[in-house]
C-alpha cells in the first residue's frame, strides 16, 4: 500500500482557491479574515474518514478526475498539499467546510481512511 506524502504548507495557489469558494458561502469581508485566519493556522493532523464526517462531503469516486490525478501522485510519491478547512458548528448543525483540498481528501481515503492529513483549520466568527 501506498504511503501518502504531504508538502509541509498548502502550495500558493490553494488560497485564492479557497478565497473562491468561500466568496460563494460567506460575504467577500467575511472571506478574506478566513483566509487570513488560515494563512496563520497552524497545521493539525486530521484522519481522511473524519474531515469527510465532519463536511457531510461524499467520498468522490476514485475515476474522478481530480481524484485520480492525486491518486497518480500518491503512487508516484509526490507530496500533496495540505487541506484548508473552516471548522463546522456541532451546535447549530453547520458542517465543516473543505475550502480547498476536497479531492485530496478523497485521494487519501482511498489510499487508507486512517491516513492523517495536515489541515490548516480555522473557526467561523
Amino acid at each position: 500500500m501506498n504511503q501518502v506524502k504531504w508538502l509541509a504548507e498548502p502550495e500558493a495557489q490553494d488560497y485564492p482557491a479557497a478565497a473562491n469558494y468561500l466568496n460563494l458561502l460567506a460575504d467577500q469581508d467575511l472571506a478574506a479574515g478566513l483566509i487570513a485566519g488560515l494563512r496563520a493556522a497552524s497545521i493539525s493532523q486530521q484522519k481522511a474518514k473524519d474531515l469527510l464526517r465532519a463536511s457531510g462531503l461524499p467520498l468522490l469516486p476514485e475515476d474522478n478526475p481530480h481524484v485520480a490525478s492525486d491518486l497518480a501522485k500518491i503512487r508516484h510519491g509526490k507530496a500533496l498539499s495540505p487541506v484548508l478547512v473552516v471548522r463546522g458548528d456541532l451546535v447549530r448543525g453547520v458542517p465543516a467546510q473543505i475550502a480547498d483540498g476536497y479531492h485530496r481528501v478523497c485521494a487519501s481515503y482511498w489510499t487508507d481512511e486512517n491516513t492523517d492529513i495536515p489541515v490548516k483549520l480555522v473557526d467561523f466568527h
